[in-house]
């Protein structure tokens, strides 16, 4: 495989693929902090760059907040154990999965309040539109299958078996949506007609995949491998790894298809970058420095800004998950030093 996997570039390199002394480094930087002061745990953020908004998902609350500035716009109230949110701009609807309540919300854009309450399945954890079928996925980490919600009807019409604890997806526009099943560490790929498992993959250079993202110009998948710390990018029309690069602890991955970088946000408080120079040539760019539990990402894809959700935390005392400080949490903003 062609693939050369450098943090540093060299005058060999730059003449041997024509690329420019900036590729070297990313120059993207921490731009802001911005606070969010109630209580309560985090998962995914989504961004929404029409409106110059993100939406943090915290404890049982959506946080909502402007990109221009930080202020608060509104909080999204009653979303117990929330995950992920998708934002529906043509129904002026979002759509949030509620993991401790197996259930999607559905709430008002202009209003932030929730409309409607429908049940999916067992801790339902990622949440994602696929605009080929126009219908919103729900990855469900306890019953280990994908709910298929249409959000013209407000109803589940498919329910997909994986066998697996499917922890996030992502679609190539064309009829195909692919999930990474964390327990397994296998590539499903589902078809978005029929929606029924067309190809299980196994994931070849890393285990307990979490953080998805592609580039559908290029059919490559980038997925992010917590346990062994490896970014795999993959060929999903065949399973095959074409590269593979170290990483942190990451739990989310972003693609900007602009700029043809992939970022993978690692609890140790990094965000590797990898660079595409085309479908089977990729080489890793300097890390970015964030902050320490700083796992999740969202890409805001007109400025080209990165947010990750973070708090500070100290030791369990009984060896669990890092405890939370009150009134710590916050959002990270990356973006271009200049």
């Amino acid at each position: 495989m062609n693939v050369i996997k450098k943090s540093t570039c060299t005058f060999t390199l730059i003449l041997s693929f024509g690329i420019s002394a900036a590729l070297c480094q990313t120059g993207y930087k921490v731009l802001k902090n911005h606070k969010i002061g109630s209580s309560g745990l985090w998962d995914y953020i989504t961004i929404d760059s029409a409106a110059k908004r993100m939406y943090v998902s915290h404890g049982n609350q959506v946080n909502v907040l402007s990109t221009s500035n930080g202020d608060s716009v509104g909080v999204v109230l009653n979303t117990l154990g929330v995950h992920g949110i998708v934002i529906n701009t043509a129904l002026s609807k979002g759509y949030t999965s509620n993991g401790m309540a197996n259930s999607i919300s559905i709430f008002d854009l202009k209003t932030l309040k929730v409309l409607k309450e429908v049940p999916v399945g067992q801790n339902p954890d990622a949440i994602f539109y696929d605009d080929f079928s126009e219908k919103i996925i729900t990855c469900n980490g306890n019953s280990n299958d994908l709910s298929v919600f249409d959000p013209l009807t407000e109803k589940v019409i498919a329910t997909i078996p994986l066998g697996d604890k499917p922890e996030t997806a992502v679609s190539d526009g064309k009829g195909k949506i692919f999930v990474n099943g964390e327990e397994t560490s296998t590539l499903f790929v589902i078809d978005a007609k029929e929606f029924k498992k067309m190809h299980a993959y196994k994931i070849n250079g890393g285990t307990a995949p979490s953080g998805l993202d592609i580039d559908r110009s290029t059919n490559r998948l980038f997925i992010g491998c917590g346990d062994s710390k490896t970014m795999v990018i993959m060929n999903p029309d065949n399973g095959k790894t074409i590269a593979k690069f170290p990483i942190g602890s990451s739990d989310g991955v972003v693609f900007d298809q602009n700029l043809k970088i992939a970022f993978a946000s690692n609890g140790e408080g990094t965000i590797s970058v990898v660079k595409e120079l085309s479908a089977n040539k990729f080489i890793a760019l300097k890390s970015i420095v964030t902050e320490t539990g700083a796992r999740t990402i969202a890409l805001d894809k007109t400025t080209h800004h990165l947010f990750l959700p973070a708090a500070k935390t100290k030791p369990s005392t009984t060896g669990g998950w890092p405890i939370m400080i009150p009134g710590t949490f916050h959002v990270i903003e990356v973006g271009p030093s200049n």
